[in-house]
């Protein structure tokens, strides 16, 4: 357990105790014991490489005796910037095994938010890849370095430059690991098996407790950067435990991780971790291309896949246009944003296999439609709790319970769901009730069967295609320029994306325009997804009764002028 959140009182504790929610597993453990079970059973396809089980479990003892080597020890921060490659896991395991605390960093991320993360975290080392879908990240953990004084190690995977190789960090003898011989500890140069041991449970270098913290993830920034959340073994791995049970995974089990693996909906929801939690298997996709991804399917005999709603609009279109349905593949999950009924129908007869929607958040609650739904529900809601133990609230605008059916706000507490931020107590004053429900800042109905229907959100926060932009951020990077008096950034609707962003544009210079800005948002290392899709530029922003900057209507002056512009065009 630690000092810088709230974690959940005594008597919730020994409650999800008592019900079997927390087992008292860790992850490290959960990969010995898979090891052990199906070490021969391939847990990691990527590209050419194939990881056994038994490989993955040794990866992440060689790895982590290495990280010791360099200091990394239990608690410790490590920020993990990894596409979807085998060595993500060889990474996250090892840290793991040590206690230290993975920060789920996101490709997209570029130094704004790595400098943020690192910094806010007080991490110790930031480990990334050299180059990926064209970007030299090497340049990146450059800049980031120099910003970060507390930053001790980078380690890159591949050519590391300037920086350590993570490939030469893997320790070619293991000094710990059960006080006997590892099954596959086999020193490679010389075929020769070393003697591999493990510090007993108790001295300074034991591992982690279930009830400890086992990585930090990041919020969706509906107010600036980024906050921290704090999973533990416990909690997180019921969460993966019960997400397999409700999507039926087990051995021969074939995961598709179509989008980063470091987002939670395909981490966890099952994702590729409760994949590896029921023993099957992981097929790591570089991109959601249906030129990649098609094939895959067939290949790898993919029988379960994660998607968000526009992906899933661009998969139905490349099937229709190609004559072709996604057999093998029995589960296409749609989440990380609402997907509209009128696309939710299609799934089945276009692409040959059951839709499942999936509503969640890092945080904590995850819902899902059940495989064996009627159709309307399942194309018409986004599911129920996955957890018997699941609390859910709707509020009215006083705090009040809803009237049945009715929307109102969303309000949940449960044995995987966070009492609090990771070093936010001002924050989780605001999003937490004394009492431990978290506000998600989701507007939502329910149905008499229980099913929730997702309606919107209350927080200031854009959802753009399952990724979320802060407005608050990008506004304080647009108000460094210039130029600009004053920024308020609002959703438009899009029918591809749900949502993309505006910024309307108070200015000092007329013949500053946007792509200016576009140009100094991306000088100042925003990830691209935040910067604004369109700027307006208006002499005065409206205002609600107290004199803030009513961004409802706002959001209804963009709207409109889309409507007008769709007439014209029409």
């Amino acid at each position: 357990m630690s000092e810088d959140y709230p974690y959940w009182p005594d008597e919730f504790v020994r409650k999800y105790r008592e019900a079997g929610c927390w087992r008292g597993e860790t992850f490290g453990g959960m990969l010995r014991e898979r090891a052990a079970a199906h070490g021969d059973r391939s847990a990691i396809v990527g590209g050419e490489e194939r990881v056994t089980y038994a490989e993955l479990d040794l990866n992440a003892d060689r790895l982590a005796a290495g990280l010791k080597g360099l200091g990394i020890r239990k608690g410790d921060r490590v920020v993990v910037q990894l596409p979807n490659v085998p060595v993500f896991f060889d990474v996250i395991f090892a840290l793991f095994r040590l206690g230290a605390l993975p920060v789920f960093a996101l490709p997209l991320h570029r130094r704004s938010e790595i400098v943020h993360i690192a910094s806010y975290s007080e991490a110790e080392a930031y480990i990334t890849i050299d180059k990926y879908a064209g970007f030299d990240y090497r340049t990146l953990a450059s800049e980031v370095k120099a910003e970060v004084p507390g930053l001790r190690h980078v380690l890159v995977a591949g050519n590391p430059g300037d920086h350590l190789s993570l490939e030469e960090t893997y320790a070619h003898e293991i000094p710990a690991i059960r006080g006997k011989l590892h099954p596959l500890q086999v020193d490679r140069s010389e075929g020769q098996a070393s003697d591999v041991r493990e510090e007993q449970p108790g001295t300074p270098d034991a591992g982690p407790a279930p009830g400890d913290t086992a990585f930090l993830q990041l919020s969706g920034g509906s107010t600036g950067l980024p906050k921290l959340i704090p999973r533990t073994h416990d909690d997180y791995i019921y969460s993966l435990r019960r997400s397999a049970e409700v999507c039926g995974l087990d051995g021969g089990s074939v995961y598709l991780a179509a989008l980063p693996v470091a987002h939670n909906f395909p981490l966890s929801s099952p994702g590729a971790l409760g994949t590896l939690y029921a023993g099957g298997t992981v097929v790591l996709a570089r991109s959601g291309s249906p030129d990649e991804v098609f094939p895959l399917i067939r290949k790898e005999k993919c029988t379960i896949a994660a998607v968000v709603p526009p992906l899933a609009l661009v998969w139905l279109e490349a099937a229709k246009t190609r004559g072709e349905t996604l057999h093998p593949l029995q589960v296409l999950q749609v989440g990380g944003a609402k997907f509209s009924e009128e696309a939710a129908k299609r799934v089945k007869p276009e692409l040959g296999c059951t839709l499942q929607q999936v509503f969640g958040m890092a945080e904590g609650l995850v819902n899902y439609t059940r495989l064996d739904d009627a159709e309307s529900v399942i194309t018409g809601t986004q599911g129920r709790p996955m957890s018997p133990l699941d609390e859910v609230l709707i509020l009215d605008d006083e705090d009040r319970p809803a009237a049945p059916g009715t929307i109102g706000h969303l309000l949940t507490r449960g044995p995987y769901t966070i009492r609090g931020y990771y070093k936010a107590p001002e924050h989780n004053a605001r999003s937490f009730t004394p009492d431990g429900f978290y506000r998600t800042g989701d507007l939502a109905r329910m149905t008499p069967e229980g099913n929730l229907v997702v309606e919107g959100r209350a927080k200031d926060q854009i959802n753009r295609g399952g990724d979320k932009v802060g407005t608050e951020e990008v506004e304080n990077h647009l108000l460094a320029h210039s130029a600009v008096r004053d920024a308020a950034i609002v959703s438009m609707p899009d029918e591809f994306l749900g949502e993309r962003s505006c910024a309307f544009i108070l200015s000092r210079d007329p013949h500053t325009g946007g792509d200016e800005l576009r140009s100094f948002l991306r000088r100042r290392g925003l990830a691209a997804y935040k910067i604004p899709d369109r700027f307006e530029f208006i002499d005065s922003f409206p205002q609600t009764g107290v004199g803030k900057v009513s961004k409802k209507e706002l959001r209804q002056r963009i709207a409109a002028l889309l409507l007008e512009e769709a007439g014209v065009k029409s």
